[in-house]
């Protein structure tokens, strides 16, 4: 009887070892996994931690929506009178057999009437100062501006305008004005956001955003031939010429200027850089100098080697007239001369050698290499002021 009691005894003695083990492995394995996962959770940690260090902070940027409720205060509405004048166009008073028929009893008079242009434009200092394009206000008689949120009309004064850069500075009377900072076009880089406002009706303010898709694009609009502009797919709506073309900072990077009617969604502003070089200037009524060189040019491509014979190598810009009179005849140059480089920099676009041209002042000495008959000539040149 003892004998079986210490049997049952050693079996359950050893059971329980069994599931002592078993418990203390178990207890060991959630242990370890434990430490383990603490151990991956600071790695993944680090990781976050490392990405969100790598990722941009947005603590110091402003939305779009705080970025237009800041600068629209010191965006204004602009409305020009222009003087038109216009003859009736009856047939009968354009026949000259009826003209002398009736002599003086029916003269024509021009018919004068005033049309207005409407535009936006953006106040820099608070003593009234405002940037606008120069086709906005081109040949008006009268100028007036309207602050946003306000009906009241206030005259503006045109006090400095280039048309070539299609700039204009507009002086209104008091002070405390709020204003607009400017911002550094050269540091924009195409994708980076910008934000195009405008003030085309008064009252209502238009925003679109978009990115900047190039940089230095030359265009033609009528009789202006633009060099360097911003194109961005920011939509730029009827009236927003002169308005602000705005960075994530809300500073004005640009001035929106132009509409590409052929392409979808593509405008163009002129670089707020292009601007501060002229301001001074501009906001004293001085009259903006620039270089000339008085040539008409074209790129040497396939078809003008072709036409005067020219090796397959050639490259650079042909000259296909000289004014008469200027830095360039003056220089000795010839048509058909072909531009290789300007101070000693490559050139094979017309926009090329007028960029060279630009960066310099009336009165500087260039040297320009010329292919002339086959042979290299270093010509040096005086750039006069552009007429």
């Amino acid at each position: 009887m003892q004998q079986k009691n210490w049997g049952k005894m050693i079996v359950i003695f050893v059971i329980a070892f069994m599931l002592g083990g078993a418990f203390f492995v178990y207890l060991n394995e959630n242990s370890s996994l434990a430490e383990n996962g603490n151990r991956n959770s600071d790695s993944i940690a680090k990781v976050d931690n490392r990405t969100a260090a790598l990722l941009p902070s947005m603590g110091g940027t402003m939305s779009v929506a705080d970025i237009t409720e800041k600068a629209s205060p010191a965006i204004v509405n602009i409305q020009s009178q222009i003087k038109v004048t216009s003859v009736p166009s009856s047939p009968f008073f354009n026949d000259p057999f009826f003209r002398d028929f009736f002599g003086d009893q029916f003269e024509v008079r021009p018919d004068q009437r005033y049309e207005t242009g409407i535009g936006t434009g953006f106040i820099i200092s608070a003593d009234g100062y405002i940037i606008t394009n120069q086709h906005v206000i081109n040949q008006a008689q009268k100028v007036t501006i309207q602050l946003s949120g306000q009906s009241d009309e206030i005259p503006a004064r045109v006090v400095g305008q280039d048309y070539d850069l299609d700039l204009a500075v507009l002086k209104i009377e008091g002070t405390g004005y709020p204003t607009l900072p400017l911002g550094n076009s050269d540091t924009m880089r195409a994708g980076d956001l910008v934000i195009a406002i405008g003030q085309p009706f008064g009252l209502d303010h238009t925003v679109t955003t978009g990115v900047i898709s190039a940089k230095g694009r030359p265009i033609s609009i009528a009789d202006r031939n633009y060099r360097n502009l911003i194109q961005t797919d920011a939509a730029i709506n009827p009236g927003n010429s002169g308005g602000p073309l705005l960075n994530s900072k809300g500073q004005v990077i640009g001035i929106n200027t132009a509409v590409n009617v052929q392409a979808q969604g593509i405008g163009f502003a002129i670089p707020i850089n292009t601007v501060r070089d002229v301001l001074e200037d501009l906001k004293k009524g001085h009259k903006i100098v620039k270089p000339f060189l008085g040539i008409q040019m074209t790129a040497v491509n396939q078809s003008v080697r072709d036409e005067l014979n020219l090796p397959e190598k050639t490259r650079g810009v042909i000259v296909v007239e000289v004014l008469n009179g200027t830095a360039a005849a003056r220089a000795g140059i010839k048509q058909f001369d072909i531009i290789q480089s300007i101070e000693g920099q490559m050139v094979q676009t017309a926009i090329e050698v007028q960029n060279a041209i630009a960066s310099k002042k009336a009165g500087d000495k260039i040297t320009l290499i010329i292919l002339r008959n086959g042979k290299q000539v270093t010509m040096p040149v005086t750039l006069q002021a552009k007429p």
